[in-house]
């Protein structure tokens, strides 16, 4: 590191062939005191994938979209994929709905371990920990490369979408979910094979590293007292990755900033397969496993697409409303004359009208909103009731750690649905069946991508897309200021954050972060009081 008026640090991290960096995301905070009084949060690449769609084929969001990432085009594939069923109004064979949910949960699953063991956790060895006397134990598990659980972390991770090959073909950029199943014919060779994989996965990294203890017993944790005497519960638990995680993020801090809007939006993924062989958008929630919902201001509510709108006011595009995505327009300016009109970002601004009023609220998307989603009360016997994070936030409150436990606590769960599932096969019946092709129509996908809500709105006209809209979680979490003002959830997130020094704010990165967001992050430090740009961090982040 150099040290200057000026001091920039830099840091490449390689995490395998299969990771891609996408975007820049620029962060610029103002800095009372030692703490962060405010933030903005720039999205400095245009992609237009939007416009790229337009007068395209309809089938054409199938090859298009699950391009825009390269660690979860398999969740743009599904979303697309769903977006048409409903579109088209398909039938939907049982077998065709357990593949998607297979292969959707196993990319997901390769992502969890990828990104806490290589892009989070690698932090946790800072120097600023150096104090902790978890501090050197740290070091050996999570220090880049050479750690003890960083190697397995991060290679066996690469086993899940193994699975999702087996039947998709290829990993990334799989194009074998369509309107009206899945193209592929499935032996019991490879059903074999792919319960094999995830066994493997499960026994050599999940319980023996990160768990210390089996699936089972850890999903029993309900209740934040659970999780705290799970810790202490034995040897092989509180020294597992998972128990020393906990106990490092209480000694050193991570569970007292980062808090974010406190507001939550899941729009579900998984079906239980009787429940949606005729794919609608009215019928979506009630067929879901993994919840969709709304938790704002302490309440739950239904998730409804059609409250859902994107504000440009504060973006690189022309328009002066917040519009639907049936009615999105995505139409850009140059960065430079935006400015001058106090635009700032490339992403756009969701919002949701949770009240008819015409005014949306900012929510958070991820891990933790989905698991705040599976606290609601009711629910159907196959829809996933999960209490134990609205009980930490009631307890201890949102945080860096809180969110980044969320992440983590999937693994066990989606690994026992997968299971599961492949077990439900039946490879005497049917992968896919034909629809009919109206020439115009509209439809809604959606699923829970890895790092949250990742959704498609398709207008069908004269057998072309007239309109095609994708909001990401990226989007959702990084958004920039709306018409009123309000912050988007990561610019609020970082508000409170105390920074130790000045110079190294490895803070900054510990929030941004834990948000998983799919872009670079360049931080930018300022002083509130004297307007000086004190340093320029770059920290780098994963798709």
């Amino acid at each position: 590191m150099t040290t200057t008026s000026e001091q920039k640090t830099s840091i490449d991290l390689f995490v395998s062939p299969l990771g891609r960096v996408e975007g820049d995301l620029d962060v610029r905070v103002h800095i009372d005191d030692g703490v962060v009084t405010s933030a903005w949060t720039q999205a400095a690449m245009f992609r237009g994938f939007e416009m790229i769609l337009r007068g395209k084929d309809p089938q054409a969001g199938l090859i298009v979209t699950p391009r825009i990432c390269g660690i979860c085009g398999g969740s743009h594939l599904y979303k697309a994929s769903y977006a048409l069923d409903t579109a088209w109004q398909t039938t939907m064979p049982r077998n065709a709905t357990l593949i998607r949910n297979i292969a959707q949960a196993c990319e997901t699953l390769q992502s969890i371990p990828r990104y806490f063991y290589a892009l989070f956790a690698i932090d946790l060895t800072h120097p600023k920990y150096s104090s902790s006397p978890m501090y050197e134990e740290a070091c050996r598990r999570f220090s880049i490369y050479t750690g003890t659980s960083y190697q397995p972390g991060v290679v066996l991770s690469g086993k899940p979408v193994e699975v999702y090959a087996i039947f998709g073909g290829q990993w990334p950029h799989s194009s074998f979910m369509v309107p009206g199943g899945v193209m592929c014919a499935p032996t019991l060779a490879d059903v074999t094979r792919s319960i094999a994989i995830l066994e493997h996965w499960k026994d050599n990294w999940l319980e023996k590293y990160w768990l210390g203890c089996s699936v089972d017993r850890w999903l029993e944790n309900r209740t934040w007292a659970d999780v705290l005497a799970w810790v202490d519960e034995n040897e092989s638990q509180h020294d597992s990755d998972c128990g020393f995680f906990i106990r490092y993020c209480l000694d050193i801090g991570l569970h007292s900033y980062g808090a974010g809007v406190g507001n939550y939006i899941a729009t579900g993924t998984y079906f239980e397969p009787s429940l949606y062989d005729h794919p609608t958008v009215e019928g979506r929630n009630d067929a879901l496993i993994n919840r969709s919902g709304i938790y704002a201001d302490g309440h739950y509510y239904d998730f409804d697409h059609l409250k859902v709108a994107e504000d440009v006011t504060h973006s690189f595009y022309n328009g002066d409303r917040a519009l639907h995505p049936w009615e999105g327009e995505t139409d850009p300016i140059d960065p430079e004359r935006g400015k001058a009109k106090g635009k700032y970002s490339f992403a756009k601004s969701p919002r949701y009208d949770l009240n008819g009023s015409g005014t949306g609220i900012p929510l958070e998307a991820g891990p933790l909103a989905r698991r705040i989603a599976a606290s609601a009360p009711g629910g159907g016997p196959h829809q996933d009731f999960d209490p134990l994070f609205k009980d930490m936030i009631d307890k201890i409150g949102p945080s860096v750690f809180v969110r980044q436990l969320a992440r983590m606590h999937e693994a066990p769960k989606y690994f026992r649905w997968a299971r599961q599932w492949l077990d439900d096969l039946d490879l005497q019946e049917s992968f896919y069946q034909k629809p009919v092709e109206p020439q115009s129509g509209k439809g809604f996908g959606s699923t829970e991508a890895a790092r949250g809500s990742l959704s498609d709105w398709i207008v069908l006209d004269k057998g072309k897309i007239a309109n095609y809209q994708v909001v990401t979680p990226t989007a959702w979490n990084i958004g920039p200021r709306d018409k009123d003002g309000v912050l988007g959830p990561i610019e609020q997130a970082l508000i409170g954050t105390p920074i130790h020094d000045i110079s190294d704010p490895v803070e900054l990165g510990h929030v941004a972060r834990s948000f998983d967001s799919c872009l670079v992050c360049t931080v930018h430090a300022y002083d509130a009081k004297s307007g000086k740009e004190m340093s320029k961090f770059v920290v780098n982040s994963m798709l």
